[in-house]
């Protein structure tokens, strides 16, 4: 039998995935079985056309009049998202953002398990947060034989966060989700999506003075 290799699926689209999955999880909780674009899409907050395009390149869902299969199309995001097996993580940098991170209690309900925390500070190295002891930086290849993690959550502060990542790199790490302040740079083969707190209250910004600026 021949694998057939699912249609590309756009970035923005991609980016959209998780806000449609956590709708849907939502209808889930509240034991509703069918929904509409117009309803998902509120509870998403796109537009039902936007929702429509995008789930079009999931394949072909909800009939007119009737509406969304909100378990099949559950199943069908989580697949595409490649969320059927559970995806291990670790904490790089266990500061107060990387305590904050290891604390939350909202992985295992998005199909991902904390396994591992590492640091560099000898006053940070062998203390706990979130149930695990924290591992020195050192290890990473080591501990990630031992754990299986395959992403890594970058908390540390931008002057160090180059040099970390290189060693996320360097133990055979391809998916990084930073939270510093800084472009770092990785080879071709490494996916790394930036949380930049200040970069979004400026563009915050941006809007806030448009709004005033409006006759």
């Amino acid at each position: 039998m021949v694998d057939v290799v699912p249609a590309p699926v756009p970035a923005a689209t991609v980016d959209r995935l998780p806000s449609y999955l956590r709708a849907l999880h939502q209808l889930v909780a509240a034991g509703v079985e069918r929904t509409s674009s117009v309803e998902l899409a509120e509870l998403s907050g796109v537009g039902s056309a936007q929702l429509r395009k995008d789930l079009s390149f999931l394949g072909s869902f909800g009939t007119r009049g009737v509406g969304y299969d909100v378990g099949s199309l559950t199943d069908s995001i989580t697949r595409r998202l490649g969320l059927e097996t559970e995806h291990k993580v670790a904490i790089v940098g266990i500061g107060s953002l990387g305590q904050a991170l290891a604390n939350y209690r909202g992985y295992a309900s998005r199909g991902f398990q904390l396994v591992a925390l590492f640091d560099t500070a000898a006053d940070v190295v062998g203390t706990t947060a979130g149930g695990l002891v924290v591992e020195h930086a050192d290890d990473l290849a080591a501990v990630r034989e031992r754990t299986g993690f395959t992403m890594v959550l970058l908390a540390t502060p931008a002057p160090g966060a180059q040099e970390a990542v290189d060693r996320v790199v360097a133990a055979g790490v391809r998916s990084v989700l930073s939270f510093a302040p800084i472009a770092l740079q990785v080879p071709e083969e490494v996916d790394v999506r930036a949380v930049d707190v200040g970069s979004e209250l400026q563009i915050l910004a941006f809007h806030s003075q448009a709004r005033e600026l409006r006759p």
